[in-house]
């Protein structure tokens, strides 16, 4: 009987090293309703990971990270984006007790150079060390070879961090604005709207946070099933590093439309894919959300002249999905394009063309046949015409929920958009101050319920820099949301599109009582 309690305090333990909180306490007698409840709190800790930005010698790019106020998960607080570096070889071995120290260095002499090694790999590169929360900081940098980052956030500036890298490569054959909102490493990735064809330089980035190796699997499945693979299983991710593979090397098999899922047999990665198209641009795309029945991809340009759907069924049942597009004033289906079968394992497409027609609107996937097969999607976005092309991707995302954060917004050029697939919602919209001054806006907005807002964002009274933009549902059914930032280059609108799921800045945590009466000697 006393393994009970002591199974309950390793897994209160437990909690308190994710929250930064937990009381030492199990339930209590049926009277005391109060300690079975379970609390939201802030968490305390986050990790981020952003890609090598561009191998573009023409590339600049701009590093912005940022915690909204509110929620605090602590008085102190640290969170820093880092370049990534591999462990040399030695140190990832076994230490060998019985060797000698030939120079005869301490070990705390040892720790020291350790420590001068990282910081002379680092210098020069962009590091951001965020000081507080509600204020934006940003980094910038025009390298070439430009390191991943890699970043924690701790205390009070953990809850809803996040990080938003954007890159500008004004001319050459990766021409384009590539926006990506850092994400935190995990160990189960799927990619919609990835390609193998000759016309596309498709990478897929796999970065690396922990001081061991991760092992990494790809699959990769075109519109016939699976792709055909010698190389593509067992890819060895060092420490503290990324690796970037082109997808057309991983497989013989040209196609135009692939689902890309990456999974890990040991440790945990960061993974996006930079797609670089001939004649037409670049951009990132980032992982879809989690399969499920009923998905929501937000913010379609008004102005878009091109969208493609991409969805795949991951499970052994085919799916069957209406497609409905939510527009600005109501939820319709597109012209010959209201059902889409989706065969189990294979990539299926529709060319939904300029479906938006001057307003915008975002793409709601649901069950046709009421089977409620999961699936992931993506959409590629295209604006404009002729050599004036430019190319961006949205994948499914989970609503805004209780807040959501995008980091990276200039004065202008931002627009962002909101989608109540449901009941009527109403959101708060919340502007930062500058990352070099000014002061933040807050404003409401009511979302009809089956519909898409576009709005310019308010932008921060006296703003200097980059500002952030924070969501926040207050009422009414889920939003799910999306920003578009456009940034005029050589007469080319090229623009990026980032989605806005919830930021997890907090997290469930049971209450409970404990009689520490009960353990014995």
């Amino acid at each position: 009987m006393k393994s009970t309690p002591l199974s309950l305090i390793a897994g209160t333990v437990a909690l308190a090293a994710v929250t930064g909180f937990a009381a030492l306490t199990a339930p209590g007698d049926a009277d005391e309703p109060e300690a079975r409840a379970a609390a939201r709190l802030p968490v305390e800790r986050t990790s981020l990971l952003c890609p090598v930005p561009s191998m573009s010698d023409l590339a600049e790019t701009t590093y912005t990270s940022f915690t909204p106020a509110g929620k605090s998960g602590g008085e102190a607080g640290a969170a820093e984006l880092e370049p990534a570096e591999a462990l040399p070889a030695d140190e990832d071995a076994p230490a060998d007790e019985d060797a000698s120290d030939e120079d005869g260095a301490s070990d705390e002499e040892k720790e020291k150079e350790k420590d001068a090694d990282k910081e002379t790999a680092a210098d020069g590169e962009p590091v951001i060390s965020l000081k507080d929360t509600g204020k934006p900081s940003t980094a910038d940098t025009d390298k070439s070879d430009a390191p991943a980052l890699i970043g924690t956030a701790t205390g009070k500036l953990a809850p809803g961090w996040a990080a938003q890298q954007t890159t500008t490569a004004a001319a050459g054959g990766a021409r384009g604005l590539l926006g990506v909102s850092c994400s935190a490493p995990d160990t189960d990735f799927w990619f919609p709207g990835a390609s193998t064809a000759p016309a596309r330089q498709d990478y897929i980035h796999l970065t690396n946070p922990d001081d061991t190796a991760a092992v990494a699997d790809i699959e990769l499945y075109g519109a016939d099933g699976p792709l055909k693979s010698d190389v593509a299983e067992g890819i060895t991710v060092p420490a503290r590093s990324s690796v970037p593979m082109l997808l057309s090397t991983l497989t013989g098999e040209a196609a135009e439309n692939v689902t890309l899922h990456v999974t890990t047999r040991s440790g945990r990665v960061g993974a996006d894919v930079s797609v670089a198209e001939d004649e037409v641009g670049s951009d990132w795309l980032a992982a879809s959300g989690d399969p499920a029945q009923t998905l929501v991809l937000p913010g379609i340009p008004a102005d878009a002249t091109s969208v493609r759907l991409v969805a795949f069924a991951p499970g052994e049942d085919d799916a069957d999905v209406k497609v409905q597009l939510l527009g600005k004033n109501a939820t319709f289906a597109p012209a010959g394009n209201d059902t889409l079968h989706i065969k189990s394992q294979m990539t299926a497409s529709v060319d939904l063309k300029d479906v938006t027609r001057g307003e915008p609107g975002s793409l709601r996937l649901s069950p046709a046949d009421g089977s409620g097969t999961p699936i992931v999607a993506a959409l590629r976005v295209v604006r404009g015409k002729g050599a004036e092309q430019e190319v961006a991707f949205i994948p499914a995302t989970a609503p805004v929920g209780d807040r959501a954060s995008v980091a990276d917004n200039r004065a202008k050029g931002s627009v962002l958009s909101l989608t109540a697939p449901g009941g009527t919602a109403k959101v708060k919209v919340t502007a930062s101050a500058g990352s070099e001054g000014g002061e933040p806006t807050v404003k409401t907005y009511t979302v009809k319920g089956g519909t898409t807002l576009e709005v310019t964002p308010e932008v921060p009274s006296g703003l200097k820099g980059n500002y952030a933009l924070t969501v926040e549902t207050e009422s009414g059914g889920p939003v799910h949301a999306a920003r578009t930032l456009t940034l005029t280059e050589g007469g080319i609108d090229m623009f990026t599109v980032q989605t806005l799921p919830d930021d997890g800045g907090t997290v469930e945590v049971p209450q409970a009582r404990q009689d520490l009466s009960v353990l014995d000697d």
